[in-house]
């Protein structure tokens, strides 16, 4: 009986474990975020040149998404953040920023990248720095990893 006992507390401990472990998603998920983190990149880019087309296809369009950009602002839901975007594209800030040190952590369907992104943009004809802490959540939905939400720091010149 107390065979039986320690056993079963043994098997719950460790079930319960498997929840909060996530090691058996990060080998594979891991690199995906990271090409998910580039592609968010490659899209912002884009976005600097006027399209935010290809951004709205890296987000989630559910609406527990949230977005708390380098203008300071905080929009929650899809439809608030694809507006966002649009909007963001008509600045045409051109410019470029990369993702560096990228930190991920991943379970089966969310994933958190943790990173710097670094690069400049320009304003009103001049080169404007830009060093931010940022952080991208993703979900998986229909085996793709969605953006769910992203908060960076600010920059003053977007203020």
């Amino acid at each position: 009986m107390r065979f039986k006992v320690i056993h079963t507390t043994i098997l719950c401990i460790t079930m319960l474990a498997s929840f909060f472990d996530t090691t058996h998603a990060a080998t594979g998920d891991t690199a995906a975020i990271e090409t998910a983190v580039v592609k968010f990149h490659d899209a912002l880019n884009v976005l600097f040149k006027g399209d935010s087309n290809p951004m709205k296809t890296l987000w989630s369009h559910a609406n527990d998404t949230t977005y708390m950009g380098p203008m300071g602002d905080f929009d929650t839901g899809w439809s608030a953040i694809s507006s966002l975007w649009d909007e963001q594209a008509t600045l045409k800030l051109g410019g470029k920023v990369i993702a560096e040190n990228i930190y991920v952590a991943a379970s089966p369907s969310l994933a958190v990248a943790h990173y710097m992104e670094r690069g400049s943009n320009i304003v009103d004809g001049k080169e404007q720095k830009v060093s931010l802490r940022t952080t991208t959540t993703f979900r998986k939905e229909k085996c793709l990893w969605k953006v769910i939400g992203h908060h960076t720091d600010t920059l003053p010149y977007l203020e």
